[in-house]
C-alpha cells in the first residue's frame, strides 16, 4: 500500500528505470567489444584462442583484451564480464565477425567515395589460405580528386576454383555490389599464370571483351624477377651453385640448435675481427644475422642469401664442419659434408661473388619497379640503364672482380687455381683437357661473360 501511494515506486516507473539502465549497460558492453575489435584489427592480431573456457589461463586475444580493459575500468569489470546476461554479452565469435564486417563495409564505402566517377585499374592475385581454400585478393588502383595515385586493398573473396571464368564472375560481383562500372576499367594487373594472362580464355581476355580499354599489364617486378632467376640458372655451373646454396641453407635453418650455433660462431668471428681491427664499431654495425632462404620467384631473396653467406662465411664453415664431425644422423653428416666441400671450393666462391655483383645491379631495378608511382616509360629507361651498367661490367670489370675474389680466397685460406694453367674438366674418375684453354679463360668467358650475357638477354 505504501509503495502504491509513492509515485516513484509505481510499476511503470520501475520498468522504465530498469529499461534505461539495461540500455546503458548494453551500450557499454557493445562499445567495449567494438573498441577491442578495432584495436586488434588495426594491429593485425588474431582474435580467437585455442581454449576460451572460463578456467583457461589464456582465452585468446579478444577476451584477454576485454579483461585487460576491465582492470582499469570498474564499470566495464562489473557490467561486461561479471554481470552480463547470457544473451547480451556481445563477446561471442558471431558478434565479433558481425562488427568486423560492419567495419570492413565502412572502409569499402570510404574507398568507393575516393574513386568517385574516375577510371580505375584492378590488381588481382589468388592463393590458398591455411585451410587450403582458394582466396582472391582485389586491389583498386586509381587517381583521387587531389591528383594522387592510390592503391587500396578492397576485398578478399573465397572462390571455388581458379579458372578464369570463376575469377571474372567473382570480381564482377564485387564491382557491381559497389557500383564500379566495368566500362571505367583502364587496366588489369595479374601475375603470368596462364589462367590470368591467356590471350584467348585468360582473365585479362575475358575483361577485354567487356571493356577494350582495360589493358593487361604483367607485374613489372615479378616479371623481371622470374626472368632473372630463370636466366641465371641457364649457366650450368650457376645452377649447381644454387643447388649447393639451398642445401647449405636448409642444413643450418632446419634446426633451432644449428641456428643458435651459427649465431654463436658469428659473435666469436666478429669479436676476432674487431680485435684485429678489420671491422669498425658503430651504431647498427656488427649485427648478428641469419641465412635467408632463396625463393623460387623472388630475385631479391637470392641476393639476400648470397650477401648473407659472404658476410658470415667463416661462421657457416664452422657450423658445417661441426655437423660433419658430430652430426646425429648419417644423412645429416652427409649433407653437411657435401655443403662444406662445396663452400670451400674456388668455383663456389667465384660464383658467389659474381652473383653478388650482378644481383647488386639488377636488385636496384627490381626495387625501383615496385614503386607505386612507376610508369612504363620510366621503367624502360631504368631497364636500359641497368643493361648499360651490366655491359660495362662485362667489358671492363673482369680485372677488378677477380682481384676481389683473390683477396677473399687469401683471407679465408681457399686454394686458388693457377689461372695460366690449362683447364681440365672432371669426368668420372679421370680429367679431360678442354680445347687447350686456360683456367682464366674458362672462368672469364664460360662463367663471367655467359652469366652476364644471359641477364642482358
Amino acid at each position: 500500500m505504501e509503495d502504491l501511494m509513492n509515485p516513484s515506486q509505481h510499476v511503470d516507473k520501475v520498468i522504465n528505470r530498469q529499461s534505461k539502465e539495461d540500455i546503458l549497460k548494453n551500450r557499454l558492453r557493445l562499445k567495449t567489444t567494438i573498441e577491442c575489435v578495432r584495436w586488434l584489427t588495426y594491429q593485425a592480431c588474431a582474435f580467437r584462442g585455442h581454449d576460451e573456457s572460463l578456467d583457461s589461463k589464456n582465452r585468446g586475444n579478444f577476451i584477454e583484451m576485454v579483461k585487460h580493459t576491465a582492470k582499469f575500468n570498474d564499470e566495464v569489470a562489473g557490467v561486461v564480464l561479471e554481470n552480463a546476461p547470457e544473451n547480451a554479452k556481445y563477446t561471442s565469435p558471431k558478434i565479433q565477425r558481425e562488427i568486423l564486417n560492419i567495419l570492413a563495409n565502412k572502409v569499402r564505402k570510404k574507398i568507393r567515395e575516393e574513386v568517385g566517377h574516375a577510371a580505375f585499374c584492378i590488381l588481382v592475385d589468388e592463393s590458398q589460405d591455411t585451410s587450403n581454400r582458394e582466396q582472391m585478393a582485389i586491389v583498386l588502383r586509381f587517381v583521387d580528386n587531389d591528383g594522387f595515385l592510390r592503391e587500396r586493398f578492397f576485398d578478399i573473396v573465397w572462390v571455388e576454383d581458379t579458372t578464369a571464368s570463376t575469377l571474372q564472375k567473382e570480381i564482377k560481383k564485387v564491382l557491381d555490389l559497389h557500383e564500379l562500372c566495368i566500362d571505367k576499367m583502364r587496366g588489369q594487373g595479374y601475375d603470368g599464370a596462364s589462367n590470368m594472362r591467356g590471350a584467348w580464355n585468360g582473365l585479362q581476355a575475358l575483361f577485354l571483351r567487356d571493356c577494350p580499354y582495360a589493358y593487361y599489364v604483367h607485374s613489372f617486378a615479378h616479371q623481371l624477377q622470374l626472368a632473372l632467376v630463370s636466366a641465371s640458372k641457364e649457366v650450368a655451373t650457376i645452377w649447381l651453385f644454387f643447388s649447393s646454396l639451398n642445401s647449405i641453407v636448409n642444413v643450418i635453418r632446419a634446426s633451432p640448435k644449428r641456428h643458435t650455433e651459427l649465431q654463436v660462431a658469428q659473435s666469436m668471428n666478429i669479436v676476432e675481427l674487431l680485435i684485429a681491427g678489420e671491422r669498425e664499431t658503430g651504431r647498427g654495425a656488427n649485427q648478428i644475422g641469419t641465412l635467408h632462404r632463396p625463393g623460387a620467384t623472388r630475385w631479391s631473396s637470392h641476393y639476400d642469401s648470397v650477401c648473407d653467406l659472404i658476410e658470415m662465411y667463416d661462421a657457416v664453415c664452422t657450423v658445417l664442419e661441426n655437423i660433419k664431425e658430430d652430426g646425429s644422423t648419417g644423412s645429416l653428416r652427409g649433407e653437411a659434408t657435401g655443403g662444406y666441400n662445396a663452400i670451400r671450393q674456388f668455383e663456389f666462391v667465384f660464383i658467389l661473388h659474381l652473383l653478388k655483383e650482378i644481383m647488386g645491379l639488377t636488385d636496384i631495378l627490381c626495387r625501383e619497379l615496385q614503386h607505386k608511382s612507376q610508369d612504363i616509360v620510366n621503367a624502360m629507361n631504368l631497364v636500359g640503364t641497368t643493361k648499360d651498367v651490366l655491359g660495362k661490367l662485362r667489358l671492363n670489370g673482369w680485372e677488378t672482380f677477380i682481384g676481389k675474389v683473390d683477396l677473399f680466397c687469401k683471407k679465408h685460406d681457399i686454394d686458388m687455381p693457377d689461372m695460366n694453367a690449362q683447364y681440365k674438366v672432371g669426368t668420372g674418375r679421370s680429367c679431360q683437357q678442354k680445347d687447350n684453354i686456360t683456367v682464366e679463360h674458362h672462368y672469364h668467358f664460360d662463367i663471367f661473360n655467359d652469366a652476364i650475357d644471359f641477364q642482358l638477354a
